[in-house]
């Protein structure tokens, strides 16, 4: 009875030994490593949506790798979406997985010695991957301008707008796509197309709808054949702009001293404006310091001076907005007060 003993004994610790053994480096390198989860989602219902997780060292680089990939594993959570494909090499782990209802899924991933998975993990990471109903994608609009301003375009110029699937594994490429578009202004278009042209006549704020609908033929269960269909629906605001063309001025040309002025500046062009005025004997460009900076929010501004002098003057503007810039001169003769 003891030599049985003795003989378990033995066993039980020439497991422990052979479970511990291969784990050897990754005790030592525990806390040292992260795993980088790269993916190609989010995706639609019954696509196939790629992860990718790879073994990197915490301080950029200094310390190595473990040499040999083959003493770890890669061990995956990704239930309930369904494994279709899984890859090593390298210490980079890639699933393939498909969800057939929509949800956000947690995905998770660590890295053990290959004999011991319930060993302390050499590191570990996860991620939520959302899987839609509807077509995934973006609505892009490009025009042929840099403005400074964000989703700022220009009026009567052509805008490029496009839908560009996001379809990583090729799921829709049998499919038939048909695009409803609706630009905000009362416009609305059917195409077969992903890119449209437009040009907006007038400035204002545009909300572009689009509607994408995909169709494809599939073979069902009782092997009869039917039409699948899956749809998306996305949007994007746009600010239109106008150039500014000018600035027109109403306002009297002939005046007398401790008589108010007052203008009226009527600009043609999309604020906001960054306005510079100023007052000179001639009407000469205005020097930085001779600006008096004015913010208009508007298409007009008002403008009220006292001449406590007699002379000849000339107001000079000068204005932009993010597209262009313009100048303007009013010439004003002051006389002396008949009081």
């Amino acid at each position: 009875m003891a030599k049985a003993t003795n003989v378990w004994s033995d066993l039980v610790l020439v497991f422990c030994f052979a479970c511990v053994l291969p784990l050897g480096p990754a005790r030592v390198a525990a806390g040292l490593y992260n795993l980088s989860l790269t993916t190609d989602g989010p995706a639609t219902m019954g696509t196939e949506v790629t992860i990718s997780a790879s073994l990197v060292v915490k301080d950029n680089g200094s310390l190595p790798l473990p040499a040999d990939a083959h003493l770890y594993r890669f061990h995956w959570i990704h239930t309930p979406l369904t494994l279709t494909a899984k890859t090593e090499k390298n210490l980079t782990s890639t699933i393939r997985v498909v969800g057939s209802v929509p949800g956000d899924f947690p995905v998770s991933v660590w890295v053990t010695a290959v004999d011991c998975w319930m060993c302390k993990p050499l590191a570990r990471s996860a991620l939520v991957l959302p899987i839609k109903e509807s077509l995934v994608g973006n609505l892009v609009v490009t025009q042929n301008t840099s403005l400074s301003w964000p989703n700022s375009y220009i009026t009567k110029r052509s805008l490029r707008l496009s839908f560009l699937l996001h379809d990583p594994s090729d799921f829709f490429k049998s499919a038939s796509f048909f695009y409803r578009w609706d630009f905000g202004d009362g416009t609305m278009l059917i195409t077969d197309n992903s890119v449209v042209y437009y040009n907006y006549s007038s400035p204002g704020t545009f909300t572009v709808k689009v509607r994408v609908v995909a169709e494809w033929e599939q073979t069902k269960l009782d092997t009869t054949k039917g039409i699948i269909q899956k749809t998306g629906d996305f949007s994007t605001s746009l600010r239109l702009r106008e150039t500014l063309q000018g600035i027109q001025i109403l306002g009297p040309t002939l005046m007398q001293t401790f008589q108010k002025l007052t203008m009226t500046m009527n600009f043609l062009g999309s604020p906001p404006l960054h306005v510079c005025w100023g007052l000179k004997p001639q009407c000469l460009a205005l020097e930085d310091r001779e600006c008096h900076p004015v913010l208009v929010t508007r298409t007009s501004f008002n403008l009220t001076h006292v001449f406590q002098d007699p002379g000849d003057y000339c107001f000079i503007f000068r204005a932009e907005n993010a597209i262009s810039k313009a100048h303007q001169y009013h010439r004003i003769q002051v006389w002396p007060s008949s009081k």
